[in-house]
């Protein structure tokens, strides 16, 4: 079936995506338009605007998804992404690396998001709650090592890295050789942050204490109390919020034990 659409009447008029957008389009967007370069005479290709990127991120937040994958498969049926995006496909890299790339950046523009809703009276941050939740990491309690088990296994996924080097040394198309590399790579990364995490225990600890541990598979998750009085690997996500409109005004994942 083919049809003309009006891409303005997708949403109505009062629908909170037109806010969302209203919103963004206040913020100075310079920081993230330095890398956007034109160079005459030569090839280039389209740059996804970064405040179409926010709007969604943002829109998405309010209606409970955090996926970026999600986000991209709504692009292509939900009202207000596509009224966001003129219907066009947006990757689901785009919208990823968006979120993780300049994280100081991001910081920056929702303090500037604070800034307009205090301009408008919609918070005054006058009384501000803290409260902190425990998220178990991705991690189990066998996986903590001391520094000279996960010297051993740095040592060994080196050694893995340069067999792997070779093509001809597993019977293996070179899409399953490549895979296995990049896993092999991914692990000894881990176990060198593994490394970092473990000097800065060292540096806080008292000559009483027991030599520090550390997951090989999640570096900088710490052993933290659950509510059910056991232990397990875990972060220590704080939330300040805005007492008067219940806006979240700052979160932070946070490696202390308490609040």
């Amino acid at each position: 079936m083919m049809r003309p659409v009006d891409v303005e009447k997708l949403v109505e008029e009062t629908h909170p995506v037109r806010g969302i957008w209203g919103l963004v389009c206040q913020l100075d967007w310079s920081r993230f338009e330095e890398d956007v370069k034109v160079v005459e005479g030569g090839k280039g290709r389209s740059s996804t605007d970064p405040r179409l990127l926010a709007a969604l991120w943002i829109y998405a937040y309010s209606e409970g998804v955090n996926s970026a994958r999600e986000l991209s498969r709504m692009c292509g049926y939900e009202p207000g992404c596509e009224w966001l995006t003129g219907m066009e496909e947006v990757n689901y890299h785009t919208l990823a690396d968006f979120r993780r790339k300049d994280k100081q950046g991001l910081d920056g523009m929702f303090v500037q998001v604070l800034g307009i809703l205090s301009a408008e009276g919609l918070t005054d941050l006058k009384r501000v709650m803290q409260d902190g939740t425990k998220i178990k990491a991705q991690a189990s309690g066998n996986s903590f090592r001391r520094e000279e088990t996960i010297r051993e296994h740095l040592k060994l996924a080196q050694e893995q890295i340069e067999a792997m080097g070779d093509p001809d040394s597993e019977e293996f198309n070179q899409r399953v050789i490549k895979a296995k590399q990049r896993a092999a790579r991914e692990n000894k990364q881990r176990l060198e942050q593994a490394l970092e995490e473990l000097k800065k225990l060292e540096e806080g600890r008292k000559a009483s204490d027991k030599a520090p541990r550390v997951s090989e598979s999640d570096p900088e998750a710490r052993v933290m109390k659950q509510s059910d009085g056991g232990f397990a690997p875990s972060y220590n996500v704080q939330i300040c919020t805005e007492a008067s409109n219940k806006i979240i005004v700052a979160v932070e994942a946070t490696q202390a034990g308490t609040d």
